[in-house]
């Protein structure tokens, strides 16, 4: 037969200051401390299916590390302000243009030609505000870049770095957006789940050792709004894997 639990070591020591208060200061007094109760037991985590021989290699391809060099947009003085956003992605509409046409994403490829414009003529301009920080801690601004695809409701997000005097993308994902945030060296995207009230958070950390964003946390949160995300979305997806 086992040993007797004992009482947990906080609980214990709450009870025996309760005790010396109530005794100098008698009972009743108002400031008295109360015992809280019990604390929680903790328990130890339990190894399911131990004689389960380890897998040695994924299952799936999810491409945790996806680095890609953006050919035919330099970086003037390495200085990734001086890029042009939409040559970015004009570069990405080019060297994938099966994606770009009709029955894909042929909304963005022609509303493109907005991004030229200028006051209320470029508002359908796919391609949205960049915004600059230092993610991959090297001391000079990377490139944090989102762009429509249209027709729908699908965001893409995409981070850049240069790495040898050209431009790298070690970031990309897209999906139903309803919000981004950068953080220290993460990118966080927060997407609408199709169960009501809940929401995915994702985010992808800078791993100096891979030069790549990886996808380091993959979570489902409460948020208690009812909001639903159409089927199909990349969100709904990614918590499958």
């Amino acid at each position: 037969m086992p040993p007797a639990r004992r009482a947990p070591r906080t609980t214990r020591a709450v009870a025996a200051v309760a005790l010396l208060l109530a005794a100098a200061s008698g009972c009743g007094d108002a400031g008295d401390l109360v015992g809280a109760g019990s604390t929680p037991t903790a328990m130890s985590p339990d190894r399911l299916w131990p004689q389960l021989t380890p897998a040695s290699s994924p299952a799936y391809t999810i491409d945790e590390v996806d680095t890609q060099v953006v050919k035919g947009v330099s970086v003037p003085g390495d200085d990734i302000r001086e890029v042009d956003p939409v040559a970015v992605v004009r570069a990405e509409i080019g060297s994938d243009p099966g994606v770009y046409t009709a029955g894909g994403y042929d909304r963005t490829a022609r509303l493109m030609a907005d991004c030229a414009k200028s006051g209320a003529a470029r508002q359908s301009c796919p391609v949205l505000q960049p915004y600059y920080r230092d993610l991959t801690g090297d001391g000079h601004d990377d490139l944090t870049l989102g762009f429509r695809q249209l027709p729908g409701d699908i965001t893409a997000v995409r981070v850049y770095t240069v790495a040898k005097h050209r431009l790298v993308r070690v970031m990309h994902w897209e999906d139903a957006v309803s919000g981004v945030e950068l953080a220290g060296r993460s990118v966080i995207i927060r997407s609408p789940s199709e169960v009501a009230g809940y929401e995915y958070r994702l985010q992808w950390t800078w791993d100096p050792q891979q030069k790549a964003m990886l996808l380091t946390h993959d979570e489902m949160l409460r948020t208690g709004k009812s909001t639903r995300v159409p089927s199909g979305s990349p969100s709904a997806s990614a918590s499958s894997r």
